[in-house]
């Protein structure tokens, strides 16, 4: 397939969608996206060739902007609101037909499901880093110090537990002190969970985050960012222990302790 064909472009919320226009536009190729109305940035319309609005759920309008653009590759980047994908999608009725064959309600089966659906449609989805694999973790410690060996044993205690939440598909995240769980994310998100946590456990505490065992990291992948980092400076937690080749870490130039 040459550069010339265009990649499609499922915006959400963030930065990420901006990042994979600009890496796109760096290499020459086509963008077309679908942006989402209270999600998606506006700034996101000068960094792309076309770019459509839908609402949340109107994935039959989804598919027929690429296909009237001669688009057969998709990448999905950036997040969606949990709490608005629930209370205000606006699905349209292959949105709805959609939903109703599901059993379940979990975010990352219906995104999955829609990846599924967009499949059987032509549209072969990319892993949101095809353009940008050096946002991934690498693996090792990244900033200045080394965990101590207390920090290490916390760890190792919280992290298979982060897995097992995942599994669970509650959250992705958990904040440990000194052997116990403070804190726990549910819907509420990362930086919710660290503020709660942080402030249970009065300093020190050691964030994990992991992605969930049946994730599908080609367009679901777990993310920090500076926000990240200023909320556990707000706390004085201690570490932040992610997921090597698994975590999309944003704005490193504006993290002090991420080494160069």
């Amino acid at each position: 397939m040459t550069d010339s064909t265009p990649i499609g472009l499922i915006a959400g919320n963030g930065r990420f969608p901006l990042l994979v226009a600009q890496a796109a536009r760096a290499e020459g190729k086509k963008i077309v996206a679908v942006a989402h109305l209270g999600e998606t940035r506006p700034e996101l319309a000068s960094a792309v060739d076309v770019i459509h609005w839908v609402r949340l759920g109107e994935l039959g309008k989804l598919i027929r902007v690429f296909r009237n653009e001669a688009v057969t590759r998709v990448i999905m980047a950036g997040g969606v609101d949990k709490k608005k994908m629930f209370s205000r999608a606006r699905p349209d009725w292959m949105g709805l037909k959609l939903l109703a064959r599901m059993t379940q309600r979990r975010d990352d089966l219906i995104l999955r499901t829609v990846a599924d659906e967009l499949e059987k449609e032509g549209l072969r989805v990319l892993p949101s880093t095809t353009l940008l694999p050096s946002l991934l973790a690498p693996a090792g410690t990244l900033s200045r110090r080394q965990p101590t060996e207390e920090e290490e044993k916390d760890i190792a205690f919280g992290w298979p537990l982060a897995k097992e939440l995942g599994r669970l598909d509650i959250g992705q995240c958990l904040v440990v002190r000194k052997g116990a769980v403070v804190a726990v994310e549910a819907i509420e998100g990362t930086d919710a969970t660290i503020l709660r946590g942080g402030q249970l456990a009065r300093e020190k505490a050691v964030v994990i985050k992991v992605s969930k065992p049946t994730q599908d990291l080609r367009f679901d992948l777990p993310a920090i960012g500076e926000q990240t980092i200023q909320t556990m400076q707000e706390v004085k937690a201690a570490v932040l222990a992610i997921e090597a080749q698994k975590t999309l870490i944003f704005d490193r130039e504006a993290i002090p302790w991420i080494e160069p």
